[in-house]
This record gives C-alpha cells, structure tokens and sequence, in this order.
C-alpha cells in the first residue's frame, strides 16, 4: 500500500503516545502537554530570559538588553519551520533556536542571548521543568487514587474475605486490608516523591566545561538567582555527566507504575465471574468484543499493566546513561530525552486509568464471605493445628491436620469429618469447640485494626496540601 504524500501529510505521529486513535491510552493531556515540541521551545526561551534577567541583576548585561531579550522570548513570534531547517543544517539541538530567537529581538540584544551558558545549562534545567511538572501532576492523582482507596479500605474493614497466597485459598481477612496494603505501598511513593524533590529538581549553569569560567567572578551567585527565578534548586557543582538525578525520577515513576498495575491486575482477577468479588465501572456503549457482544473486558486495569511493563523498560536504558566520558557525553543526554517523556506518559497514563478504575469500583460483599465460607474446611486448618498444638504441641499438630488435610483433599471429602472419625483426636477438642474452629470471621486476626490504622494515615496524607 503507498503512504500518503507528504504534501497531504506532514507524518508527525510516529509515536503511540502521539496517536490519535491510540495515544489516549499511553499518554494524558497533560503529559502530552508538559513534552509537546512547542511547549519545549517555550520553557527553553523562558530559561533564556531567566538568564538574561539575572545576569542584568550582577551587572553581566546591560538591563535594557536583558528586558528586550525576555520580551522577545515567545514561541509565537518564532518561525518553528525556520528553527527545524536550522537544526537540520547545523546538526546542533539547540543553536537553531538561538539563531532564530536572535532573529527577532530588538536591535543588538539578540547577540547577548545564552551569554557563558553552554547548551546542555539550558537542556537540562528545562528537563528538570518537565519532571517537575510531572511530579506536580503526579502528586494530586495519587492523592485521589489513595483517597478512593481508602474509602473503600474503610467501608470493607470486617469484611470476612478470603486471602490467598500463591494463587490458592490461604486464611481468612478482612476484604479492607488487601485495600489498605495498596494504599500504603502508595502512600510510601508519596514519601518518595517528596524527598526525591530537592535532590532531583535543580538548575544547570556550569557553562562548557563545568567550571562556570563564562560568568566570571560571580557564577555562583549568578547561578542562585537564576535557579531562584525558575524555582529549582542550586546543586553544589555541575552535573553535565552525573545523570543519578534523572535515573532516580525514572525508577520512581517505574516503581509507582508497578504498584498501580499490582493494584489492576489484582481487579481484574477478582472481577472474573469464577471470583465476582468486585466489579468495574462499565457504561453503555462500551464495546469488548467485535465477535462476542456479552463480552465486559477489564481494558482498563490490562492497558495499566502494559504501561509498568514498558515504564520498567525505560529503568534499564535510564541506567545505561549514568556512563558518561569526562566532563560531557551526549550519549546519556539523547538516552534520557527518549526514556524521560516515555516514563512520564506511562506513569501518567496508568494513574488515569486507575484513578478511573477505583472511583467507579463496586464490591460485592456477599459473595466476597461466601467464597471463603465456602472453603471453611482448608482455610482454618491453621486455627485447627494451633488449637491441638496447645495440647500435643505445635510441630506435631502440624503433622497431623496436615495428614488430614491432605486425605480430605485427595478423597473429596470434609477435614472435620475426618477428624471426627479419630477418637484420640476428639477427646482433645470437643465436638462444639471444632465447630467454632471453623467459623472463618473468628480468624481474621487484627485485619480490621491494621486496615482502619492505614486509613488514618491516608486521611491524614491527603488533606495535607503541598
């Protein structure tokens, strides 16, 4: 089949996250928003007139100079076909843009723009704009992610569940602390979150070599009041070549994600008829199957596990970029311009669809407690062995219920009857205490303290504002 012609197409969604028919799913507006080529080209010339502007204030340029610059400093007045021609035939990422951005300041101010900085000052201070913005933008999804779900942790505090580990029936618990467990491994991101802020988010203004020689005397307080006016922290020396920064933003969001895709694919098991513990939001007109119109797909709580496995792919190449040669190396740098938006639409993508997901989620209750009434006999054989164990000790008490365990599994047949049918065993417990052995809500430990301490937390966390 022949493409379109360029002269009816400019081909400018190459991407997933940028496509109009998929990108929904893999990208937000807001992230689309914060990594958009324009927007770039914005927060690049808005660093520029910081630049100027605090160079005016240390006397570096003349502040009639610095204010035509900062004036000038709009995407709008700029010719963006102009700028790309200029990157092709340069070969240099940044110099288009200055030359163009010359092109339209008043008189001769355009000569002092980007005065002592070197490119990567101005690349890598305008990603730290980006991942703060993400961070921002992240904070309050979690906020309400963490806020639906401890909603839903306290109204289902006692409800009598069944807990399972590797896949198969385990103990009994209260439906709350599985939601509780989910919300506190969030609210630990939350932490990290805040305390990666001042380290990961700082300007660059070391000039070509790290040595800030360009700025004379007064780069260290030049580099204050211009890290001042973005509102980034000023790090302690250049790091051109000392990516740990960028790589911890990375592997955050990566972590976030794996946590928001523990939580759906957890939903979207539970949702399955065979279980029907929970049920997601579904709307008319939602459509599952082309073929199968009975079919209610969980799309959401799939498509969030498909956005941690390719925000944990991005940690690898991340890491890649922390091996730089001496004082530069644009191998990282163009590594992190790739992984760095991906991670963000991802991580920002998955927030959306769980935000969704847990706000719209129903629990069934009743049959949350018949499924694990329904497998009285194994879940409680712990209690069973304990109870013995306090007369025959415990180790031994584990070799017989499992002994009885494992008959009543190959055969068929009911733990307590088997039980029954030992007389040396019932003379230890009594017919009315092995009943009450087996009453699942009786075993749910400290489920519903642990759950109710956990939204407190959660209570706490999200009145709080930034």
């Amino acid at each position: 089949m022949t493409c379109i012609d360029v002269e009816s197409c400019r081909h400018e969604r190459g991407h997933i996250t940028d496509s109009r028919f998929y990108g929904g799913r893999y990208a937000t507006g807001v992230s689309r928003r914060i990594f958009c080529d324009n927007c770039r080209n914005q927060r690049w010339l808005d660093i520029e007139a910081a630049l100027a502007l605090a160079e005016a204030e240390l006397g570096i340029l003349p502040e009639d100079v610095a204010r035509q610059i900062a004036a000038a400093a709009r995407v709008e007045l700029l010719d963006l076909d102009a700028v790309a021609a200029e990157i092709d035939r340069t070969g240099h990422s940044l110099v288009g843009l200055l030359r163009v951005f010359q092109g339209v300041c008043e008189g001769s101010s355009g000569q002092f723009i980007h005065y002592g900085a070197t490119t990567q000052d101005i690349q890598d201070t305008g990603q730290s704009l980006e991942m703060r913005d993400v961070l921002d933008e992240l904070d309050g999804q979690l906020r309400l992610i963490i806020g639906f779900l401890a909603n839903h942790a306290e109204a289902q505090a006692g409800t009598l569940a069944l807990g399972r580990t590797h896949a198969q029936p385990a103990l009994p618990m209260g439906f709350g602390l599985k939601i509780a467990s989910w919300t506190d491994e969030l609210m630990r991101h939350m932490e990290r979150l805040d305390q990666m802020r001042p380290r990961v988010l700082v300007a660059q203004l070391f000039g070509g070599a790290g040595t800030m020689a360009g700025f004379g005397p007064q780069g260290m307080e030049l580099l204050k009041r211009f890290s001042a006016r973005l509102g980034l922290g000023t790090p302690a020396i250049g790091w051109h070549v000392a990516r740990d920064r960028v790589i911890e933003f990375v592997s955050t969001l990566a972590m976030i994600t794996g946590t928001l895709a523990r939580i759906a694919d957890e939903l979207r098991i539970l949702s399955r008829p065979e279980f029907g513990e929970v049920e997601l939001a579904w709307r008319p007109g939602k459509v599952g199957s082309s073929t199968m119109p009975h079919k209610r797909n969980p799309e959401r709580c799939e498509q969030v596990v498909v956005m941690a496995r390719l925000a944990a792919a991005q940690v690898g190449a991340a890491l890649a970029a922390m091996i730089g040669d001496h004082e530069r190396d644009s191998r990282s740098l163009r590594i992190e311009w790739a992984v760095v938006p991906d991670v963000s639409h991802y991580t920002l993508a998955a927030c959306q669809m769980v935000l969704e997901t847990v706000s719209g989620l129903t629990v069934h209750t009743d049959r949350v407690r018949r499924n694990v009434e329904v497998l009285a006999d194994k879940v409680m054989s712990e209690k069973l062995m304990l109870a013995l164990g306090e007369r025959m000790g415990k180790q031994q008490a584990h070799e017989v219920v499992y002994d009885l365990s494992q008959e009543a599994i190959a055969r068929g047949v009911d733990l307590r009857e088997l039980f029954r049918r030992r007389p040396e065993l019932v003379e230890l417990i009594a017919p009315e205490a092995l009943e009450r052995i087996f009453q699942p809500a009786t075993y749910m430990g400290s489920s519903t303290e642990l759950t109710l301490r956990t939204v407190a937390k959660a209570r706490k966390l999200t009145r709080a504002t930034r």
